[in-house]
């Protein structure tokens, strides 16, 4: 207690400064002993970070450092898968060649090949070798991502991950469905994902991660001030939803294609998107889209703005089919339409470094470097590349490396060993049944022609060399297609001039993914159609000339034994939009 002269208490003045100063006495004493008043930490906040960085130390081991051989570049990757695929920017690889070295954070340096690229997305596929263990990243759906979602971006800005330790920048989702025009060549970004996070020079291919640790996109591209290339809080990431719709065609070990309608759409007065142009030869055009058609939706998703439209329609691959609704007089219709492919194939094979310029090449806009062309890139097998990984890269015209399309060729073909012991029948075939209305048929595929009869009708197709027929008519060559199908279970590979695995595909638009595979003979394509899950053969399209509805076949899941040969139990034949006819077979021989 504090001590006073009595006299104080006789001014009231007084005694109310004293009382103050007593209590400041008290306070600073108080404090003495107490030692300083800190608030507390907030819970909630410290829980944030720390699952922050929980989840930055589980995706880290993912993370590319990517170097060209001889140390001329590089950039980001990260792992998918653990027998190490990984994804990383077109631009990147170009850049690298085909064999590169590539650094995790566990401090080991690896060798690593080119699979397949997608110039136009700015995408590839690459392979690590020497491990089946790798830690790989978790995809996730970039669909989900909302602005103001946080995301983080990891790689190897400027290069400086020389002890291949990525690095980490922080920020959100800033805008989605973006499009970015193409720059120098005919690269291009659509439905993309716009970031505040740093993206610098190097960080190109690393995985931008939302806040579960999983890849919702690919880092590419970023604004840039005038003065240099230096962020300005605007990257751009490739979603990672677009890229599962590409990942099987990187897989072939192809350069891919996107699509394209075969039409331009353009804005009505009333803000409506309609078709400006169509060509002819489009299948878009065959399914009856026309000039002035209303785009009401495009792949399951509505249509509102022209640049919607190209976003939407850029994420596909060249040759998926499908779904598009337009309006007409008030009317809507939807249609399944097979898309065609944005580039010549000579716009996407390999040219000379010294090569001229095309004369509709845009140059890169000020302030963007020029993206390097898909063509440029020269295959060099580096000296110092150990042996056992040399013959994981084939050279072959409209691939990246053909080595991995073999792998899949193989795979799918092997499927084939449920039709039975086909493969030793490569004589005539009979197959005699009926079909689902009752009506007989008698079928005959010998080496010199294929005869159907059928309902008291007989149909012949020539096989030495005569003119190619829509035999029966409206089927778009059936006979030609089942001498086709005979062909494959007989000879394989081997009975056609050209083979390859394509990637995969929703099947007839709507269904299950499967798998497809291309073969062409006597310049008749055929794309076979193998379940994902199982890969059982499910049915295949056949066309006889380019630009035309092929013949469809599909196969009932049941096969039917016949000896030591199973064929399918009932065939379903299409021709554009209708059906033609489902044959049930009964019967069959076959006699070298």
């Amino acid at each position: 207690m504090c001590s006073r002269p009595l006299h104080c208490l006789e001014n009231p003045r007084t005694v109310g400064l004293w009382h103050l100063l007593c209590g400041v006495i008290c306070w600073a004493v108080l404090n003495v002993t107490a030692g300083p008043l800190r608030a507390a930490p907030d819970q909630a906040v410290l829980r944030a970070q720390q699952r922050r960085i929980a989840v930055i130390e589980r995706a880290a081991p993912s993370v590319v450092a990517i170097f060209a051989r001889g140390g001329a570049g590089g950039g980001s990757g990260v792992v998918i898968s653990p027998d190490g695929y990984a994804l990383t920017n077109f631009h990147v690889v170009n850049a690298a060649g085909v064999f590169m070295k590539c650094g995790l954070n566990d401090g080991r340096l690896y060798d690593a090949v080119i699979v397949g690229i997608d110039p136009t997305g700015d995408v590839a596929l690459i392979k690590l070798l020497g491990r089946d263990d790798f830690p790989a990243a978790p995809l996730g759906d970039s669909d989900q991502l909302q602005v103001g979602d946080d995301v983080f971006a990891m790689g190897n800005p400027f290069l400086l991950a020389t002890d291949f330790h990525p690095t980490v920048t922080f920020g959100i989702v800033s805008g989605t469905h973006r499009y970015q025009y193409p720059a120098g060549t005919f690269l291009e970004y659509t439905d993309c994902i716009q970031v505040d996070a740093s993206i610098n020079p190097g960080n190109s291919g690393g995985p931008l991660f939302n806040d579960r640790g999983e890849v919702v996109g690919i880092n590419g591209r970023i604004s840039v001030e005038r003065r240099g290339r230096v962020n300005v809080g605007a990257g751009y990431a490739i979603s990672i939803n677009q890229i599962k719709y590409f990942m099987d065609h990187l897989r072939s070990g192809r350069i891919v294609d996107h699509a394209t309608l075969g039409a331009t759409v353009r804005t009505r007065h009333d803000g409506a998107v309609v078709v400006d142009q169509i060509l002819e030869q489009s299948e878009a055009w065959r399914r009856g889209l026309r000039e002035d058609d209303e785009i009401v939706a495009f792949a399951g998703r509505p249509i509102r703005s022209v640049n919607q439209f190209k976003n939407i329609l850029g994420i596909y691959p060249k040759g998926w089919k499908l779904p598009l609704v337009y309006r007409r007089d008030g009317v809507k219709t939807e249609i399944l339409v097979r898309l065609r492919g944005l580039h010549r194939q000579s716009e996407l094979m390999p040219r000379p470094r010294n090569a001229p310029r095309r004369p509709n090449e845009k140059k890169p806009r000020e302030g963007e470097r020029p993206r390097p062309d898909p063509r440029a890139r020269k295959p060099v097998i580096p000296e110092d590349l150990p042996q056992e990984y040399r013959k994981l890269y084939v050279r072959k015209a409209g691939f990246a490396n053909y080595y991995f399309n073999e792998l899949n060729q193989k795979r799918l073909l092997e499927t084939l060993r449920v039709f039975g012991e086909t493969q030793s029948k490569q004589g005539t075939w009979r197959i005699q049944g009926a079909s689902a209305d009752g009506k007989p048929f008698d079928l005959t595929i010998a080496k010199d022609g294929v005869g159907l009869e059928w309902g008291g009708e007989v149909f012949l197709q020539r096989l030495d060399g005569g003119e190619l027929l829509d035999e029966p008519p409206g089927t778009g060559g059936l006979l030609i297609a089942l001498e086709f199908f005979k062909r494959l279970l007989t000879t394989g590979r081997d009975g056609f001039t050209d083979c390859y695995y394509l990637g995969s595909e929703p099947l007839d638009g709507k269904g299950a993914q499967v798998d497809v595979l291309i073969t062409e003979r006597s310049g008749v394509q055929a794309r076979w159609y193998f379940r994902k899950e199982d890969g059982r053969l499910v049915g295949f399209d056949t066309e006889l000339v380019d630009d035309a509805d092929p013949c469809e076949i599909r196969f009932s899941d049941d096969l039917k034994s016949f000896g030591d040969v199973r064929l399918p139990a009932r065939w379903t034949v299409r021709h554009g939009e209708k059906l033609f006819a489902e044959f049930l077979p009964s019967a069959f021989a076959a006699r070298n």
